[in-house]
């Protein structure tokens, strides 16, 4: 996600609620609708963060130290510990630190109750209410999570830069989603189905016929969506059968999907790339959708073929060009009218409000940077 602002990297927590913003000077966290901030740790707590990961709305945090100044850039090589030892070295971005905001002390270190340390760098972290995923460029390791950590399962992948992977929150399913071996694949696993120190093969869906650039999971766990470094189409699947449910185009031309998010009830999605617009596509009633104007001439030749199956989005926004943001979608105001919130590394928040026959309004605006801390979290 490139920097603006001093933003290192968003992110929202487990049902959209909340996201954190890790920072050069810290971290800060916002509850979404209203807006407001919830709490942060200044630099002299934190140092410059690279990475920040919620657990629901708790008292946890994961912190990744990274940009210019971290404060705490240890390494153990490979080791879950408590935050009472440790000794410095250069590799900032080796090791997840656990942030308990419930403990009373003035000193910082006192807070940091947990470290999970590596021999390569931290590219991403995923927490649900029993386990933290934490993914490097070709490994997945899971640990039970928050009391006593250990080891359940590590995963090897093929290289993932960007450390894609989604976890899903429910309770009832415990579904881990990564790219796979082979190029365009994905892979599922049930870690609940998984026993503990095995190396289970997980279920491979091919997705795409080149390198996988976003993945999501919606909430029940039941479908999951990818894109392609082309970033022109999305695919959703069925998480228990495998199969494709449908294929939605963003456009035609080459884009970097940032981020895709299901609504609450899956009835929508939501995706950001770097073309500077925010696409949404109906789900639950895919005939909302957009369609080629071909697609009423009936058949037509192989070239223009995969342009007319594909579903278009219903409705689209656009935030400032080539800056890197989240979106997800916010409350239900009513029946017919539906919303989707974008959060951007520029600072900006962007609230869009849409009907089921594609008007899209803009209906809030504010500089999230700029607002005053309202509360502890």
């Amino acid at each position: 996600m490139t920097q603006q602002r001093g933003v290192n990297s968003l992110q929202f927590n487990q049902d959209q609620s909340c996201f954190c913003c890790a920072m050069e000077t810290g971290v800060r966290i916002y509850n979404v609708e209203p807006l407001m901030e919830k709490g942060h740790l200044d630099h002299e707590q934190v140092g410059s963060v690279g990475l920040c990961s919620m657990l629901h709305r708790s008292n946890l945090l994961a912190i990744v130290g990274g940009g210019v100044n971290p404060k705490f850039s240890e390494i153990s090589g490979g080791s879950v510990k408590s935050c009472k030892k440790r000794r410095r070295c250069s590799h900032r971005d080796y090791a997840v630190l656990i942030w308990d905001d419930a403990r009373e002390s003035r000193d910082p270190k006192d807070k940091l109750v947990l470290e999970f340390t590596f021999t390569k760098p931290v590219l991403a972290v995923r927490m649900r209410h029993d386990k933290i995923i934490i993914v490097l460029k070709n490994r997945i390791y899971v640990y039970s999570f928050p009391d006593n950590p250990v080891k359940l399962f590590e995963f090897d992948t093929r290289d993932n830069p960007k450390g894609l992977c989604d976890l899903c929150p429910s309770l009832e399913k415990q579904l881990l989603l990564f790219p796979g071996h082979k190029c365009g694949s994905l892979q599922l696993v049930d870690l609940s189905n998984t026993k503990p120190g095995t190396s289970s093969a997980p279920f491979t869906i091919n997705a795409h016929q080149s390198e996988i650039a976003c993945v999501a999971l919606n909430q029940p766990g039941s479908v999951a969506a990818s894109a392609s470094r082309k970033g022109t189409l999305i695919r959703l699947f069925d998480t228990t059968t495998r199969d494709k449910l449908v294929e939605l185009r963003r456009g035609t031309d080459p884009a970097t999907l940032y981020c895709i998010n299901f609504s609450h009830d899956s009835s929508f999605l939501c995706a950001s790339s770097d073309k500077g617009t925010v696409h949404i596509f109906a789900l639950k009633d895919t005939k909302l959708n957009r369609r080629s104007a071909l697609a009423r001439v009936g058949k037509v030749g192989p070239v223009i073929g995969q342009y007319v199956d594909s579903q278009w989005s219903l409705a689209s926004f656009t935030v400032p060009a080539e800056c890197a943001c989240i979106c997800a979608f916010g409350k239900n105001t009513s029946k017919n009218v539906n919303s989707v919130i974008a959060i951007c590394v520029d600072g900006t928040f962007h609230k869009y409000v849409f009907t089921p026959d594609g008007n899209c309004n803009r209906e809030a605006f504010d500089v999230y940077l700029d607002i005053c801390d309202d509360d502890d979290f």
